[in-house]
């Protein structure tokens, strides 16, 4: 199981990055993402996209990072651009264990590099941690996320012109 916990989420001014880095962690393949802020609306929006688009992503915002980081039992790794190679570090890690993927959005704490397993830099480059966790699912899942199935009401289907959305609503 994949978690992705969100730190240092600021309501005014962060709620559609946060809101990107649930989605994209819920498209490639997470299985929930936790904020350290609680934020009702980013909550309703992500149970609204599961209702329909499919799929039982789960979303739990108000969290105590340190309380979350200090009981996990699985590897710990936290995306950044200091740490060490994506394609180094990426394949030391078990995939037999349950995964706690760390993301900012402001200056992260010293604590969270010393209790990471992992420090992955995804480019050594100023970068959004929407595009972090993307890349770093797409490769650590070695591209699975591409055949998970929703099963929601909506179905979009891949075209190379306009929009085909099948509804199994009716």
């Amino acid at each position: 199981m994949i978690t992705v916990l969100r730190i240092g989420h600021r309501i005014s001014r962060d709620k559609r990055i946060t809101t990107h880095v649930a989605l994209v962690a819920r498209a490639f393949g997470a299985s929930k993402i936790i904020i350290d802020t609680k934020d009702k609306k980013i909550e309703d929006t992500i149970y609204s996209i599961n209702k329909r688009f499919g799929g039982n992503f789960e979303i739990e915002s108000g969290v105590v990072t340190k309380k979350i980081i200090n009981n996990w039992k699985g590897t710990i790794v936290h995306l950044t651009m200091y740490g060490e190679e994506l394609n180094k570090s990426i394949k030391k890690i078990d995939k037999s264990k349950d995964m706690l993927i760390i993301v900012g959005a402001e200056k992260v704490r010293p604590l969270i590099y010393e209790k990471a397993d992992f420090n992955i830099s995804i480019g050594n480059q100023p970068h959004s941690e929407v595009s972090a966790l993307a890349i770093f699912l797409d490769k650590f899942t070695k591209g699975l996320w591409q055949k998970k199935k929703f099963n929601g009401k909506l179905e979009i289907l891949p075209t190379d012109k306009g929009k085909r959305v099948i509804s199994k609503d009716s």
